[in-house]
């Protein structure tokens, strides 16, 4: 049985926030939305100055807002989105890497729809999540009354129905309204962004009928790849051919384009529903550029992109409207700020009890509002984790401070004289980056015991069982695509927290269950909807033979029918935490790879 150290448990305790009785309602707080999409760069936007794209709706906001032109989240989704949602840093919050066990917030810290909740609002979430799809790390579980999302990161994973497409898709519903608090995997109709904004708007309507105030929280999905947008969308970028020597991105643009629709339709909505003047709107995107054409064609004069340390990698577009609230609309605020600091502003703005809040962020309701407002002079740190999970000193790290970048340890740009971080200058000025070293080191110091309690998947509750838990939530090897599921040759284990004593039925299964398909046998390639269109047949056949399964005090090894969909056990468990290991071999005892799905009844 794994155990958290003693002092781990206290510290846990101290920081855990939480949860009152509901605050009094104020008829002029403001309802808030968040639009937060998947991969969208700065650049990516005609209003920052692309000279190819056209993305008018986004221009009209930009131009209503107050926006943050210093802003800065992680290079990767899941560390945005973490961030985000609880205002702590990824490696003091957990979620810091897109799978591999570390796209989960630790248990136990409360979120942004917790707080709101507290308050006295309605909150809902319609598009992506990326912190978890078991319990107790899923939207549902994580403050929001009503959901309607994908798994992991996104349509096409290995968490998601298996040939699941942007038209059409299967997605998880779950409302606390409905007789059934299950999620409800089911069918819709459309293009997957159009259906997250129709769907958010459905629920808007159905708030306000209630006279309540709501925090909406709208992350779209796209532009993520795969890359599927409408032809119509598409097309006209297709048909610039290439810009400056460069081709055009034309599926990337095309769901920005699409993305743009919606937020035209979106606004139409809010203002034909009389809900603009106090509704507070917040737009950002979750990191730089996922397209490489995109940042060669425009990047704002930045260096870098989607996983990169460098600004363009990092620094995002945050527009802030409130017609009511007597914002900065029409301007530029420069100071330098983050995605952990929407939160503590949000309690600010919105009057949220955020007793207990113990984040990294700064409220910024002043400088929101009042053009002679300064924030203090603070050192801001950014660490993630990129297919590995060391967490190691300077491992994808980097300090802000005002203008200055330090890159690593050894890597210093001043962006006053130099925006395109070309001239490391760390040996020009010894005494800055020694002084951002030193803040590094002293924060890295308590992040890391942080980073190292491990986030639970809970099994034995009734919340979620069965339960199945997907290879991007162990700890181990990279299995997070459909060429992963394809290659099937990676090994590890899940960190799991047993809730009950008692009997559970333990599934192995090499296929997910709506597959149908064999443990031994590969698949047609047409059917495996993912980066690319796989070709031939029966790819991915593996020659399992062996399933061996270890969890608590339980160690077993059973022998694979050919035509077998899953191997089945039996087990005794104790409540506590533990590791679930497994491990498919072959015929001589080799082994081939964990089993990538795995589900867990307890027998009540």
């Amino acid at each position: 049985m794994m155990r958290v150290p003693i002092y781990l448990f206290v510290i846990m305790l101290l920081h855990v926030t939480p949860i009152f009785g509901q605050a009094e309602e104020d008829d002029s707080r403001p309802n808030v939305i968040i639009i937060l999409t998947d991969d969208q760069g700065y650049g990516d936007f005609s209003c920052h100055g692309n000279p190819v794209l056209k993305t008018p709706a986004m221009d009209r906001l930009h131009a209503e807002s107050v926006r943050l032109t210093d802003f800065h989240v992680a290079p990767m989704c899941t560390p945005t989105r973490g961030q985000l949602l609880t205002g702590m840093d990824a490696m003091r919050n957990g979620a810091t890497g897109v799978c591999q066990g570390r796209s989960m917030i630790r248990n136990g810290i409360a979120t942004m729809a917790d707080y709101f909740r507290q308050a006295g609002y309605k909150t809902g979430h319609f598009g992506k999540w990326h912190l978890g799809d078991s319990y107790p790390h899923r939207p549902q579980d994580r403050g929001f009354e009503e959901t309607l999302h994908h798994p992991a990161w996104g349509i096409t994973s290995l968490a998601d129905h298996f040939g699941n497409s942007y038209w059409d898709p299967f997605l998880r519903y779950v409302s606390e309204e409905a007789e059934s608090k299950e999620h409800i995997q089911q069918q819709y109709k459309g293009y997957c962004t159009d259906i997250f904004f129709q769907e958010a708007m459905s629920w808007i309507l159905k708030q306000k009928e209630k006279e309540k105030p709501f925090f909406l929280y709208l992350p779209t999905n796209t532009p993520h790849v795969p890359n599927w947008v409408d032809k119509r969308y598409a097309e006209p970028y297709a048909a610039i051919g290439e810009y400056a020597g460069v081709e055009v991105p034309a599926n990337f643009y095309g769901m920005i384009v699409n993305i743009d629709e919606n937020l035209d339709r979106f606004e139409q909505f809010l203002m034909q529903e009389k809900l603009k003047e106090n509704t507070l709107v917040i737009y950002l995107n979750d990191n730089g550029t996922q397209s490489r054409s995109a940042a060669s064609i425009y990047n704002a004069g930045m260096r870098g992109h989607k996983t990169q340390m460098y600004e363009g990698g990092h620094r995002v577009a945050c527009f802030w409207r409130w017609p009511q609230g007597g914002l900065r609309h029409g301007e530029n605020v420069d100071a330098l700020t983050q995605v952990q600091d929407i939160l503590p502003t949000l309690g600010a703005l919105c009057s949220l009890d955020l007793k207990g809040f113990d984040g990294n962020g700064t409220s910024l309701g002043d400088i929101l509002r009042d053009p002679e407002a300064e924030l203090p002079d603070r050192k801001l740190i950014i660490q993630y984790s990129f297919q590995e999970t060391s967490g190691t000193p300077w491992n994808r790290a980097i300090v802000l401070w005002n203008k200055w970048r330090l890159v690593g340890p050894h890597q210093l740009f001043d962006l006053k004289t130099d925006p395109g971080q070309v001239r490391n200058v760390a040996h020009l000025y010894p005494d800055i980056a020694d002084q951002m070293r030193h803040y590094y080191e002293a924060w890295y110091k308590e992040a890391k015991v942080w980073y190292d309690v491990p986030r639970m998947i809970h099994i034995g509750n009734r919340n979620q069982n069965p339960i199945t838990l997907h290879s991007n939530d162990w700890e181990g090897g990279y299995c997070d695509n459909p060429p992963n599921l394809i290659a099937a040759n990676t090994t590890g284990y899940w960190n799991i927290s047993v809730e009950q004593t008692g009997t559970y039925q333990i599934q192995l299964r090499r296929w997910p269950e709506e597959s149908g398909l064999q443990l031994t046998e590969g698949v047609n390639g047409a059917d495996v909807k993912a980066h690319e269109i796989f070709e031939g047949e029966n790819l991915g056949a593996r020659p399992i033979h062996r399933a061996w399964l270890r969890v608590g005090n339980f160690e077993q090894t059973k022998a694979v029918d050919e035509e077998a969909a899953a191997i089945t056990f039996q087990v005794e468990l104790e409540d506590g935490e533990t590791r679930l290991e497994t491990l498919f071999s072959d015929e001589a005892g080799l082994p081939l790879c964990s089993a990538i799905y795995v589900k867990v009844e307890k027998l009540f």
